[in-house]
């Protein structure tokens, strides 16, 4: 997919808009974004990097330049890119460079690819006010550049959380983190059916 292309990498209608933002270890952030009002859908992926059509083993390896990233379809109408912002900053922390808890490398770092002028205005902006505020001990590091492409990742990695609740990796780190979230962000979630 392409920056100026009319539909997103799934196909949305382009009254959808789409977000790209990488923040660690895309199971774990993909689990927080699906609960937003507002979203449309979530693709895990990757951005950022040089080789086309990277695998996961590639990504890893850190040889590609690619983040782990996601690509947000979301309704502006009812969730604005300034609150798809705020639920990004507050998941992960935003000062470490090329890292996120355990998880080390390039592909883990905090990165805005930002589809628009406006997205770029408005993730300068929050950035600036973070540092300037001192809402952190340490200066906020994460990048902020053009979405270029984007290379939805392998199919077992889609919807991660949800397919594998019951593992330990999903029960003892991506539950606590949905958890964390789900208290700060409650008036943001989608209803849940009984």
């Amino acid at each position: 997919m392409t920056a100026d292309s009319p539909t997103t990498a799934a196909g949305a209608p382009t009254e959808f808009e789409v977000a790209t933002l990488a923040n660690g270890c895309f199971w774990c952030t993909e689990a927080i974004f699906q609960e937003l009002k507002g979203v449309r859908q979530v693709t895990s992926g990757y951005s950022g990097g040089t080789v086309p059509n990277p695998t996961y083993e590639e990504v890893c390896s850190g040889s590609t330049g690619h983040a782990e990233c996601l690509q947000i379809v979301y309704d502006p109408a009812l969730l604005s890119f300034d609150e798809l912002l705020q639920v990004f900053w507050e998941s992960h922390d935003p000062t470490t460079l090329n890292r996120q808890g355990n998880d080390v490398g390039t592909q883990y770092r905090s990165a805005i690819f930002y589809h628009n002028e406006q997205q770029k205005e408005k993730a300068e902006h929050y950035k600036m006010e973070l540092d300037r505020s001192k809402a952190y001990d340490k200066p906020v590091v994460t990048e902020i550049t053009p979405f270029k492409m984007f290379y939805p990742a392998e199919d077992y990695h889609q919807n991660y959380y949800i397919n594998h609740s019951s593992q330990p990796y999903c029960y003892l780190v991506i539950r606590p983190k949905v958890e964390k979230f789900e208290k700060a962000f409650k008036e943001q979630l989608k209803t849940r059916n009984p």
